[in-house]
C-alpha cells in the first residue's frame, strides 16, 4: 500500500512539474523602465521615439498618448498594442502625457507614465514619417499605396518615386503634390523603386522623409527541373525527392499524388518548403506515386509546374 502511495505521489509531482512549464508568469505589480523621451521633456521635434526596456514575460506593450493629461483628457492621440520596445510617432505641438505597460495572456503590468511638451517650430526642422509600404517589400500587382502621417504646418505633401535614386529630379517615375495623407500609384514597369515624401507650405519645406524601397515583380520564377528519383524508378522508403534551385525562388510547393496523378496523396499535400528536397515516407510496397514541384518568388508569383514524375515503392 505504501509503495502504491509513493508511486501515486511521484506521479502527481511529475504532472505538477510538467504543468508549470505551461503556466504563464504573472506580470502584475511590475513596472516598465522607460528610456525615452525623458520625463517632462520640452522639445521642438514633432517626431518622437518612445523607447523602454523589455519586460520579462510580457508578450505585448500597450502605449497610450493623450493631451494634455490622463486626468483631464481632451484628446486621445494614440492607443496601440505593439510587440517591440520602440515606437516612433509624429505629433502636433502641445502638452502630452504618455504611458506604457506590459501585457500577456493572463495579466497586465502597472503603467509607467511620463509627460512631454512639444513647441511649434519651423517646418524646415521637421520630416515626414512614412507608414506604408514598409521598406524592402515585393509586390506582384502594379497598384502601390503610399501613406504617411500628418505633419503640423504642412499645406501639401510632395511624393517622389524613382528607379534611379533621385539622381535626376527632372526625370523621375512620379513627382506630385497632394493635400491627402496617401496616394495610389499604378506602376508600368517591373523593377526596384525608391520613394520619399516631404511637407511643403507657401514659405518653406520640411526635410525629406527617410527613403524606402519596393520591388514590383509580376513575373514568376523559371520552371523547376526535377532531379531524383528518375521517372518510373523503383525506390525504397523514405524517398528523397530532389530538384534544381531557382535563382529568384523563395520557396517551393511540393505536390504528391496518387497513381492517377491528380488526387493529392494525403492532407499534407501540397506543402511548402524552402530547400530543394523533400522526404516522402509513405506508400505501400508496389504502389505508384506521382509528384511535381513549382517555385514561388518573394512577390508571391508562382512559376510553371515541373514535369510530373512517378516512382514505385519497393
Amino acid at each position: 500500500m505504501k509503495k502504491n502511495i509513493s508511486v501515486l505521489m511521484g506521479s502527481i509531482l511529475f504532472l505538477l512539474a510538467g504543468c508549470s512549464e505551461f503556466i504563464e508568469p504573472s506580470i502584475e505589480n511590475r513596472k516598465i523602465e522607460v528610456l525615452a523621451p525623458a520625463n517632462r521633456l520640452e522639445t521642438n521635434s514633432y517626431q518622437q521615439t518612445f523607447w523602454w526596456n523589455p519586460m520579462a514575460d510580457a508578450l505585448f506593450y500597450r502605449l497610450q498618448v493623450v493631451s494634455p493629461k490622463f486626468d483631464s483628457v481632451s484628446k486621445l492621440v494614440l492607443d496601440t498594442l505593439i510587440t517591440t520596445e520602440k515606437f516612433v510617432y509624429t505629433m502636433d505641438p502641445g502638452k502630452y502625457e504618455w504611458r506604457i505597460r506590459g501585457e500577456n495572456g493572463s495579466s497586465l503590468s502597472n503603467y509607467s507614465t511620463r509627460s512631454l511638451e512639444i513647441f511649434q517650430s519651423s517646418l524646415t526642422d521637421q520630416s515626414v514619417q512614412l507608414t506604408v509600404p514598409s521598406s524592402g517589400l515585393y509586390f506582384s500587382k502594379p497598384e502601390i499605396r503610399y501613406e504617411w502621417l500628418k505633419l503640423f504646418g504642412a499645406s501639401v505633401y510632395r511624393l517622389q518615386v524613382d528607379n534611379n535614386n533621385f539622381l535626376d529630379e527632372k526625370n523621375m517615375t512620379l513627382n506630385i503634390t497632394t493635400t491627402n495623407l496617401g496616394f495610389l500609384q499604378t506602376l508600368t514597369q517591373e523593377g526596384t523603386y525608391q520613394f520619399r515624401v516631404r511637407a511643403e507650405n507657401a514659405t518653406e519645406n520640411s526635410k525629406w522623409s527617410t527613403v524606402r524601397t519596393l520591388s514590383y515583380d509580376a513575373t514568376g520564377p523559371e520552371r523547376v527541373i526535377l532531379s531524383t528519383p528518375l521517372n518510373k524508378q523503383t525506390v525504397s522508403r523514405p524517398v528523397r525527392l530532389v530538384w534544381n534551385r531557382i535563382a529568384d525562388a523563395e520557396r517551393y510547393e511540393v505536390s504528391v499524388y496518387k497513381s492517377d496523378e491528380q488526387t493529392a496523396y494525403n492532407k499534407s499535400y501540397p506543402q511548402t518548403v524552402t530547400s530543394t528536397e523533400h522526404i516522402f515516407d509513405a506508400g505501400e510496397v508496389g504502389e505508384t506515386i506521382a509528384w511535381r514541384i513549382r517555385a514561388f518568388d518573394k512577390a508571391g508569383n508562382a512559376g510553371t509546374y515541373s514535369e510530373i514524375r512517378t516512382f514505385i515503392v519497393q
